[in-house]
């Protein structure tokens, strides 16, 4: 039995707990005077794309965290982010290629569920223009139908989830430096869907990621644990990438699942 046919959507407790969003909020900026102390950038620019239903205004303080950590972020400028429609991804497609021309080296990318499914899909179409690429309980992988928002991503898109415009097999990971960071109480999508299955190349799995956070998926964008991550992968320099380190106190608040044991604590 594969794991997409037992996956299922989160159960409507792990729904109703989504508001703790606003805790995360609120944790986000308590720990704002200690964020001085993560990794600074080398202020390469990353593009960050919104999830579902959101548009940029979701993800200001995720790059107002970026710009203060010394890099160049740069929002999807598309509105609200209502699937893949016509001309949404010939739109990203320019805009990667913009970003890049501007500032003559690669980008990074950083995408918040449907937002990192995109991200990941611009890196295979760009490769030798992306550096890197982060999701935030991004369901790439299994059953795309477990998930709670599966009815109004059809409605809004106009397609159905299991047939989506791309020619493409959205679980095979980018051929750039991956890092997936998801939430086992994930009240949006299943986390087994977030993470992901070891790749068939070998080049392809020594440099691709698991990370476990705890938290809630609205909140993915400003959870502290999740930003103390994409600081710490991002500062790593262009072709010198190597998997995130959870020793020590790291382990209280992170963890580095296997690929090939999904509940691997």
């Amino acid at each position: 039995m594969t794991t997409a046919t037992i996956t299922k959507a989160p159960s409507a407790l792990l729904l109703l707990l989504e508001g703790r969003s606003i805790l995360e909020m609120g944790a986000f900026y308590a720990a704002s005077p200690l964020f001085r102390h993560l990794p600074k950038g080398d202020d390469h620019p990353v593009l960050v794309l919104p999830g579902l239903a959101a548009s940029d205004f979701s993800t200001m303080p995720l790059r107002r965290f970026l710009k203060n950590r010394g890099y160049k972020p740069y929002a999807w400028k598309q509105g609200r982010n209502l699937g893949l429609r016509d001309q949404v991804l010939e739109t990203m497609l320019a805009h990667v290629d913009d970003i890049f021309e501007t500032h003559g080296q690669k980008l990074s990318i950083v995408g918040w569920s449907l937002g990192g499914i995109y991200a990941r899909e611009l890196a295979k179409l760009r490769p030798n223009k992306v550096r890197f690429v982060i999701t935030l309980g991004s369901p790439h992988s299994g059953n795309p139908r477990a998930s709670n928002a599966s009815r109004f991503y059809e409605y809004v898109s106009g397609h159905a989830v299991d047939k989506h415009p791309l020619n493409t097999t959205l679980s095979s990971a980018p051929p750039v430096p991956t890092t997936s960071i998801y939430t086992k109480t994930d009240g949006i999508v299943a986390w087994q869907n977030c993470h992901q299955r070891k790749p068939e190349s070998h080049k392809k799995a020594s440099q691709t990621e698991n990370i476990r956070i705890e938290g809630s998926h609205t909140g993915l964008g400003i959870n502290p644990s999740a930003l103390f991550v994409i600081a710490d992968r991002l500062a790593q320099k262009d072709g010198h990438w190597k998997p995130f380190s959870n020793a020590g106190a790291r382990k209280l608040f992170i963890r580095t699942p296997d690929f090939d044991h999904v509940g691997a604590s």
